[in-house]
């Protein structure tokens, strides 16, 4: 369906985010296939990666400093940046973008909601009394860069109200996960430390209120936040989110005063164009700057690590976290409980969970379906909700404990419910008419 002149300016950049989020999740694919590859290879250097995340790395600055592996550097690491990546999402859905009216955001809220506590339910009633029925979080979470990514092979199938709905859905239950995670997934509490970095967010979010706009003031902060976080017992990764909250969202001008600078470099840029000896340097410095003063701290920064994030971190944790050996042992515990959660949770439990709570928001006039989506799209979506792929590893090392027995198992079974969600999701959505615009 062609998008109308007009509206192209409004929807470009979710069709920008829509594209790298796709891309990343190809990419996320590939690394995760590559890590299976090596780690059931029978020649010697396959062996070098496992052994390689063990190893120790220490970072210390004046007698402070911590000394984890090279995975935990990743996991508790890194991924801080991925969760500080969906906290400015989150953020940025709720001021102004599809979780901004009421209306809009009710259905892929109550989706999402649906979507979370259906698999948790499923999994939990499976394995009560079990020793892995702790791991009820694992199949709550959607990856939306591998949900994107199938929709980007299905290419003008898929109207743009789909691809928004499970983009919003997908958001909301990262927000979902990262309440889980600081509710349920907390070790032993040192409060000192707890306390020095709810003190440290509180600065932040002064520094806020004061007006504090560039970067530089926040992300030293944030880096001293995340220390002080590892240090107290709740995971360290949801330091990242609370950063994204105390980053500033608004430009710094006021809307008349943006509009009479814009106007200004509009025009001499204009001129510049036209000139008989432009400057194609000048020309796209004055872009570069237009773009930077119509952009609030909290747009850049997700602007400049987006890429990082889904190119870059997020394949590196898959290629670490997947390095799974498959043998006869682990396929014969996907008949374990922990597994049939883990499988029903998201293949089962996510569709079911997302298409009811979807069904009932509308029953009851509180939301509508998108403009060219169908109940069978939506259902597809549902499918698709259940590749549950980045956060539920991320979930599994925090219920389970990394190199337990039930690890292996639930990565196994992570993946293969994924592998069956995107598929069947794939086959449904590629089963409906493309619509003529």
């Amino acid at each position: 369906m062609a998008v109308p002149l007009l509206v192209r300016p409004l929807v470009r950049p979710f069709a920008e985010f829509f594209r790298r989020e796709a891309a990343g999740g190809i990419m996320l694919m590939v690394s995760a296939v590559l890590a299976l590859i090596l780690a059931n290879a029978n020649w010697g250097p396959a062996h070098f990666f496992p052994e390689l995340w063990e190893k120790h790395l220490n970072l210390a600055l004046n007698g402070f400093g911590l000394e984890l592996s090279l995975l935990h550097w990743i996991n508790d690491g890194l991924m801080s940046i991925f969760f500080l990546i969906v906290g400015l999402e989150i953020k940025r859905e709720v001021l102004e973008g599809e979780l901004s009216d009421r209306r809009q955001a009710a259905l892929p809220i109550a989706a999402a909601i649906g979507g979370m506590v259906v698999p948790a339910l499923i999994y939990f009633f499976i394995n009560r009394g079990h020793p892995a029925a702790n791991g009820w979080g694992i199949p709550m979470a959607t990856d939306i860069a591998f949900a994107l990514a199938v929709l980007q092979l299905l290419g003008p199938r898929v109207p743009l109200g789909l691809k928004v709905f499970l983009t919003a859905l997908a958001i909301v239950d990262d927000l979902g996960a990262v309440l889980v995670i600081a509710g349920f997934y907390t070790t032993n509490l040192h409060l000192t430390y707890l306390y020095l970095a709810l003190g440290t967010w509180v600065l932040l979010l002064n520094l806020n209120l004061l007006g504090a706009r560039l970067l530089v003031f926040y992300l030293p902060l944030g880096l001293l936040m995340w220390f002080f976080m590892h240090e107290s017992g709740v995971h360290a990764t949801l330091a990242g989110v609370l950063l994204a909250l105390a980053i500033p969202s608004r430009i710094g001008q006021a809307k008349p005063e943006l509009l009479l600078m814009l106007n200004s470099r509009l025009s001499m840029l204009q001129d510049e164009v036209h000139g008989a000896d432009a400057n194609p340097r000048i020309i796209s410095e004055e872009l570069e700057y237009l773009s930077d003063a119509i952009s609030s701290p909290a747009q850049k920064l997700e602007q400049r690590l987006h890429s990082v994030v889904a190119f870059g971190i997020i394949p590196l944790f898959a290629f670490a976290n997947t390095s799974l050996e498959i043998d006869g042992a682990v396929f014969r515990q996907l008949a374990s409980p922990l597994a049939i959660g883990i499988i029903l949770g998201l293949a089962v439990g996510k569709p079911l969970g997302i298409g009811l709570m979807s069904w009932l928001s509308i029953r009851l006039g509180w939301a509508s379906l998108p403009t060219g989506v169908t109940w069978r799209h939506l259902w597809g979506a549902g499918l698709l909700g259940g590749i549950g792929f980045t956060m539920s590893l991320f979930i599994t090392l925090l219920a389970l404990g990394e190199h337990t027995a039930g690890e292996p198992v639930a990565k196994l079974a992570i993946l293969t419910a994924s592998l069956i969600s995107g598929t069947l999701g794939f086959l449904l959505l590629r089963t409906i008419p493309v619509r003529n615009a």
